[in-house]
């Protein structure tokens, strides 16, 4: 019964979500401050990520091939592919969902507990709009460019692990990633970033909004933000796979 109780105000607290904002100019600077805090500063570990995962790709797919009758560019192609269909768009964001996903539970989750939500209320203003959606918005917004960002780096990362580590010639490595491109790979990955966003956003902001209690109860929110939306992107990778990729 508890699964479906939060399924049903889940819904109820999305559809709070996207009233229109009172004033306009509050909401714009609440969503340049959630671009940043959210996105930008976010840059720094999606590209510690990327690159030593496109390191790791390149060199266990180099060391793995055996056959001399395999071309070497093999390594190049399956590491473009498995970076950008993958690694870049699921991996980075469930990496992001713990960074921001907390981030955003504990934020809200501690403004619950100290009372300022219920002085937004008694004050007549939407709390939920007024929170939560300048955060959806700045992660729709932003988490497309960093996968698009990682996918860059990730491929940099394998380059240069195949350059210095001699398993991969950079002329074979640089052919493999353009051999038999298919740019809609790229739109799949971001329509994925853009859903994985929404779940991120959404999810955290709901259990950090319905948090009560102390300090030990925004933590335990925070926990469980960011396992949920960990499940929710692993569910919906595999239904927008089936959908786009079948």
């Amino acid at each position: 019964m508890s699964v479906f109780f939060h399924i049903g105000r889940y819904s109820l607290f999305v559809r709070q979500i996207f009233d229109k904002p009172e004033k306009h100019g509050i909401f714009a600077r609440l969503f340049l401050r959630d671009v940043e805090s959210l996105g930008l500063k976010s840059i720094g570990i999606v590209a510690i990520i990327s690159v030593f995962m496109g390191a790791v790709i390149t060199w266990q797919t180099s060391l793995n091939i055996f056959s001399p009758l395999i071309p070497r560019f093999t390594v190049g192609l399956v590491a473009r592919d498995s970076i950008i269909l993958e690694f870049s768009s699921t991996i980075v964001c469930l990496i992001l969902a713990g960074r921001v996903g907390s981030n955003i539970a504990s934020e809200i989750g501690t403004m619950r507990v100290t009372e300022q939500i219920d002085a937004l209320d008694i004050m007549g203003i939407n709390s939920v709009n007024y929170l939560v959606l300048p955060k959806v918005l700045a992660c729709v917004f932003i988490f497309p460019f960093l996968v698009v960002m990682s996918m860059g780096i990730g491929l940099l990362g394998g380059w240069l692990a195949g350059l210095l580590t001699g398993l991969v010639p950079s002329d074979d490595f640089i052919y493999g990633i353009q051999y038999i491109f298919n740019p809609f790979y790229v739109v799949y990955s971001l329509i994925k970033s853009v859903i994985f966003a929404f779940i991120i956003s959404t999810v955290s902001a709901y259990w950090g909004y319905f948090s009560s209690g102390g300090a030990l109860e925004v933590g335990v929110a925070s926990t469980k933000a960011v396992v949920v939306s960990s499940i929710q992107i692993l569910l919906f990778n595999l239904l927008i796979t089936q959908l786009l990729l079948t």
